[in-house]
This record gives C-alpha cells, structure tokens and sequence, in this order.
C-alpha cells in the first residue's frame, strides 16, 4: 500500500516536508524524483563558475539532507517515500561536478542535461552498490546515500565522457 502525499497546504505548514518534498517538486504526480533533479539543475548553473560555493553548498545539500530525509520519513510514518526528493536535489549536485571542467566543445545546458541523464539513470537503474543500500540502510541516511552514490557514479562517467570529447 503506498502512502499519498501530503496535501500542498501540509507542505506550507511543515518546513521539513516543504524541502524534503523539493519546494513542491514531490508532489508531481508522474516522476517526482526527476522534477526534484531537475530542481538542482539551475542551482548548479548558477554556482559553477564559483567551485569552492558549488562545492560547500553541495555539501550542506547533502549533510542537511540526512535529518530532513529522515525526519520526513518519519513524520509521513514510510521509509524513502517517493515524495521525498532532497536526495535527488544532492546526488544531482553532485552528478553536475565534473561540469567545472567543461570543455569549449560542449556548452553549459548540454553538460547539464548530460549529467541529468547520467543522474537519472544511476537512480532509476539502481546498480550494486546503490540498490544494495537502497534496500539494506534505513533512515535519513539510507535515503540519501544511495542518490549520493548515484551521483558520484554519474560523475564519475562524466569525467569519462569530458575526457574523451575535450
């Protein structure tokens, strides 16, 4: 049985389920993980050129998420509710990276549908290890790490996939 979002007006009245829900972007009826990657993107766009603030605000993203994730979690009383997508918000921060080594061959908004895609695959396809903690470590923890490692694997293509174009 899966649980049904909260009601927008639940959100407003809930600072954690407002950033745990992605400002919003979690109560999209169809793909709430994508619409809360896709929040990340013009956040990425805007703090590239400066990589120590990309960097430290993709870490806070990231450490924040932990009690937000879990505390959501526990307020909604289901692990990882599909709702939920501050993780996707920090695995794809961390996806975009790479991007500070944008080659002259590739614009901005091409890296960043290429890291949106490497991210969502990652995430929907869930390989070892990333299924493996998204089934075996609960809490704030277990939601964000197994996006966080979806990141990192689609960074890590990335670099591949800049090394080989620049």
């Amino acid at each position: 049985m899966s649980v049904p979002n909260p009601r927008p007006a639940e959100l407003a009245r809930s600072p954690i389920l407002f950033l745990a829900f992605g400002f919003g972007a979690g109560l999209a009826p169809q793909g709430p993980g994508t619409w809360g990657s896709l929040i990340a993107l013009p956040l990425a766009a805007f703090l590239l050129p400066t990589p120590a603030v990309f960097l430290l605000v993709t870490l806070l993203i990231t450490l924040v998420g932990i009690p937000i994730c879990g505390l959501a979690a526990k307020k909604l009383g289901v692990h990882d509710h599909g709702g939920i997508v501050w993780d996707e918000i920090a695995g794809q921060m961390i996806a975009c990276i790479p991007l500070f080594f944008l080659p002259p061959s590739l614009n901005l908004v091409s890296g960043l549908g290429l890291a949106f895609v490497l991210f969502r695959l990652f995430d929907i396809a869930k390989p070892w290890p990333i299924r493996y903690i998204d089934k075996h470590v609960h809490g704030g923890v277990g939601i964000m790490l197994d996006d966080v490692l979806a990141g990192f694997a689609a960074a890590g293509l990335m670099v591949i996939f800049l090394r080989l174009i620049g």
